[in-house]
């Protein structure tokens, strides 16, 4: 019997758990004779990473791991949680909520700020025009420094 023909069967549980094991040994070893070559700010780094990681891991399986509150009086239920079925479809809405008010107030924040340059354009289109100088004094680099003085 060749080797080949030992790949296509499916292992026992038990042996599949054998070989990952034996796996993730060989992987611990060498990872372990690597990290002497690592310098101490990569391994302070790689350190803090695992932490993090493995609080995630505690965090996710107590989420899974707990049950959602479900407050029940007067003969009828009201879900604060994924209860039976729900799909805290109010949730997600009311995550929305606070995104449409910092839209709505960047999309007001830009009209103002539009309709402030527009007024100040405007006011000074109506100076220029209702000045008694003749169109060709404002291209005259004279007038462009007497502009640019301070005024006393």
């Amino acid at each position: 019997m060749n080797n080949y023909t030992n790949l296509r069967r499916p292992y026992a549980p038990a042996a599949l758990e054998a070989l990952e094991a034996r796996l993730a040994l060989r992987m611990t070893a060498h990872l372990t004779e690597a990290t002497a070559d690592l310098a101490p700010d990569v391994t302070e780094r790689l350190r803090f990473a695992r932490e993090q990681a493995l609080q995630r891991a505690r965090a996710a399986r107590t989420a899974t791991a707990a049950e959602p509150v479900v407050v029940v009086g007067a003969g009828s239920s009201a879900s604060l949680g994924r209860g039976e079925g729900g799909s805290g479809w109010w949730v997600q809405l009311a995550a929305l909520i606070p995104l449409v008010a910092l839209v709505g107030g960047l999309m007001l924040i830009q009209q103002m700020h539009t309709d402030n340059q527009i007024a100040a354009a405007a006011e000074i289109d109506a100076s220029l025009l209702a000045d008694d100088l003749p169109p060709s004094a404002y291209s005259d680099p004279g007038f462009v420094e007497f502009l640019k003085a301070p005024r006393d």
